[in-house]
């Protein structure tokens, strides 16, 4: 174990694909090492793949915001996660009695027939995209409207309010938020969901929203708050992973050209480009409701935890590729599949059956409609979200 504490988050290092050294370093010297939150809180960083595995398959490990020593990296992650909670930040019976209500929406089958209708959204995207131009920014333009619109169509949200939604998400996610720009960005969207919740009760649609708010066993606030969860998650994440994941192809011109050559590496290539970027690059919070050994480490009752999956992601024994290349490197031929980047146990990513869909015929469509895609700037000029509690870049200038 490290002699000093890793201070959390950590500064990032010269390549926007890695993990913060710190937490590279931290690993190379134990999967559990002391960590210092910002307000100066002891806290616990696992780094280890089955450290990871183990403390989110572990229910004395509580996902409850609320529990005693839940580290948090600042007032408005916070806020976010305490005020008024999604099951994503409850434990079990609570959480797998809300979870349950929307399982089927994401089953494999479910999202499988969604397919056609995926690809209908891209190819739009693209045609307006590219329609008279030969360039733009990417994020704005077609990262965040892809995912964005179908999450509506799920839901049964009008897309015509995606630039409220996208901007209070926006204020959510981003750890230099303060507590009050997090409470009043969290009070607007639930009264939002809220209010719409109430109108697809009295006239339903087919959609979740009006699935979930025909209900007798749901509040209206635990209406908001699934449709809260399913929102923001739905367009952040896989907005960031398809700008990311556009980049990190675009800098190893060798990998798109093989996934161009062999459009069956897909599903593969997904999964490799998940395990490498991670980006979900601060971790997963728990917190010790006993004393827990852990990699030879006690974790008293009461301790917070970060898990971080990038550096479980690039465990060197699992995940060296067959052909000897370094996890640290991007190889679409590895198998990825035992990732973590959608996290582990009982509060694995319920959508990432959708997220895996999307990226697949993302990706596809954009190497085959735009052969000669291309950054527009230096990648030197490329600012990123690092700040967000789900990492990606805030523009992505290309040009084809």
């Amino acid at each position: 174990m490290p002699r000093t504490a890793v201070n959390l988050p950590s500064p990032y290092g010269s390549c926007p694909f890695d993990p913060p050294p710190a937490y590279e370093a931290a690993a190379r010297e134990g999967a559990v090492t002391r960590a210092v939150l910002p307000d100066g809180t002891a806290a616990w960083l696992v780094t280890g793949y089955e450290e990871v595995r183990a403390v989110l398959a572990d229910p004395r490990f509580s996902a409850d915001a609320r529990t005693p020593g839940f580290p948090f990296l600042s007032p408005g992650q916070r806020e976010l996660a305490t005020a008024k909670p999604s099951f994503i930040r409850m434990d079990d019976p609570e959480h797998a009695r809300l979870r349950r209500m929307v399982t089927k929406d994401f089953l494999v089958k479910r999202i499988e027939e969604l397919r056609p209708g995926i690809q209908d959204i891209v190819d739009r995207a693209v045609d307006r995209m590219t329609e008279g131009r030969t360039s733009a920014d990417l994020v704005a333009e077609f990262a965040l409207p892809v995912p964005s619109l179908v999450i509506c169509l799920m839901l049964g949200v009008p897309y015509e309010d995606h630039d409220l939604f996208q901007s209070l998400s926006r204020t959510l996610l981003d750890n230099n938020s303060t507590r009050q720009q997090a409470e009043e960005a969290h009070a607007r969207l639930m009264g939002y969901l809220a209010e719409l919740a109430e109108r697809k009760r009295r006239h339903p649609e087919d959609d979740i929203l009006s699935r979930l708010a025909a209900r007798d066993d749901l509040t209206a606030q635990e209406t908001a708050s699934l449709g809260f969860l399913l929102l923001v998650t739905g367009h952040e994440s896989t907005a960031n992973m398809t700008a990311i994941s556009v980049l990190a192809l675009l800098r190893h011109p060798d990998q798109t050209a093989r996934l161009r050559s062999d459009p069956g590496l897909i599903r593969g290539a997904v999964e490799e480009l998940l395990r490498h970027l991670t980006i979900i690059h601060l971790g997963l919070g728990r917190a010790a409701t006993e004393p827990v050994t852990l990699a030879g480490v006690t974790i008293p009752a009461g301790a917070g935890v970060i898990c971080m999956l990038s550096t479980a992601n690039r465990e060197e024994h699992l995940f060296t590729a067959d052909n000897g290349t370094a996890p640290t490197a991007l190889d679409i031929t590895r198998d990825a599949r035992r990732h973590v980047a959608f996290g582990y146990g009982t509060h694995q990513c319920l959508g990432q059956t959708l997220a895996r869909v999307e990226l697949q015929i993302i990706l596809t469509t954009l190497l085959h409609r735009l052969p000669a895609l291309r950054l527009a700037v230096p990648p030197t000029q490329l600012t990123y979200n690092q700040n967000n509690i789900v990492y990606g870049l805030r523009a992505l200038p290309v040009t084809w």
